[in-house]
C-alpha cells in the first residue's frame, strides 16, 4: 500500500478554506530565510501556493547573516503577523541556526520549534495524522525512528512516548541499524541520508514512512517491494506538513 499524503491534504485544504472564509481578518504568515538554494525555493513556493489556495497571506523575507536576527524581531513586533517560520536549512550560517529559532516569539512559532512553543511540530504531526488516515495502527507496535534531528526524530519520538508507545530512537551511533529495524513493524526514516535504508534492513508488512526531503532516505530496491507499506515520493509527508503547519497558524 502508499501512503499518499496528497489524497489527504485535499479534504484538510477544504477545510481550512472554510475556516478562513469564517474569519474577520485573515492570518498572515511570514517565512524568513537566509540565502537563497533550490530546496528552500521550493519549499517556499509550496508554501505560498498552499496558502494563496485557503486565502491566507504569505510573505517571504530572504535575509543576509547579518540582517536575519533583526527581522525575525521586527516581525514578532508586527501585530498584522500571526504566524512566523524560519526555513531551514541556512543557506550560509548554520552556526545562527540555535539563535535564530529562539528569537522566534512562542505564539507565533507556528513550526513548533522550540520546547515553549504552543503548536507540536508540524513534521511529526503530519507524520501521526498520515498514519491515521490510512489505519495504521500504532498499539503494541514496535517503532523505530531513524534519525533524532530537532525538526521531526526527536519531537516525533518524544509525542509518541508521551502518548504511551514504544519507540526504539536510532541514530549515527547505533551499532547495528540493519538488527534494530529488520525488528520493527513501523519505520519512521528520517536520517537524511539518501538511500540509507534498504530492502534487506525491513522486514516484510512493515510500514516505511519515509521524511526525506528532496531526497529520500530509502534505496531503491525498498521502494521496488509490494510486501509493505510505504509513504508515496513525492507526495508523501511533504503535503501534509505544509497543512499541518496552517494547521498551526489557524489556531492561533
Amino acid at each position: 500500500m502508499i501512503l499518499d499524503g496528497r489524497e489527504l491534504v485535499g479534504y484538510i485544504q477544504e477545510r481550512q478554506a472554510r475556516q478562513v472564509r469564517g474569519l474577520r481578518v485573515p492570518p498572515r504568515l511570514a517565512i524568513v530565510r537566509q540565502g537563497a538554494t533550490p530546496a528552500t525555493d521550493l519549499f517556499l513556493r509550496v508554501k505560498q501556493g498552499y496558502g494563496s489556495a485557503i486565502g491566507v497571506s504569505v510573505d517571504t523575507y530572504t535575509e543576509s547573516p547579518k540582517t536575519l536576527i533583526e527581522r525575525i524581531r521586527l516581525l514578532n513586533q508586527d501585530k498584522t503577523v500571526t504566524g512566523i517560520i524560519l526555513q531551514l536549512p541556512l543557506a550560509d550560517a548554520p552556526e545562527l541556526v540555535d539563535e535564530a529559532i529562539s528569537v522566534v516569539a512562542k505564539d507565533k512559532d507556528v513550526d513548533g520549534l522550540t520546547a515553549e512553543s504552543p503548536f507540536d511540530a508540524a513534521t511529526p504531526k503530519a507524520i501521526l495524522w498520515l498514519l491515521a488516515a490510512y489505519n495504521i495502527d500504532l498499539k503494541a507496535k514496535n517503532i523505530a525512528i531513524a534519525g533524532q534531528g530537532r525538526l521531526v526524530g526527536d519531537p516525533l519520538a518524544s509525542l509518541l512516548e508521551a502518548s504511551g508507545y514504544s519507540v526504539n530512537r536510532l541514530d549515527d551511533t547505533t551499532k547495528d541499524l540493519k538488527a534494530e529495524l529488520t525488528k520493527a513493524d513501523i519505520i519512521i526514516a528520517a536520517t537524511g541520508q539518501a538511500g540509507l535504508i534498504t530492502s534487506e534492513m525491513v522486514k516484510t508488512g512493515a510500514v516505511v514512512v519515509d521524511v526525506g526531503a528532496p531526497l529520500s532516505d530509502l534505496a531503491d530496491d525498498l521502494r521496488a517491494r509490494t510486501d509493505i507499506t510505504v509513504t508515496a515520493n513525492p507526495g508523501g509527508v511533504g503535503p501534509v506538513t505544509v497543512a499541518a503547519l496552517f494547521d498551526n497558524l489557524l489556531r492561533i
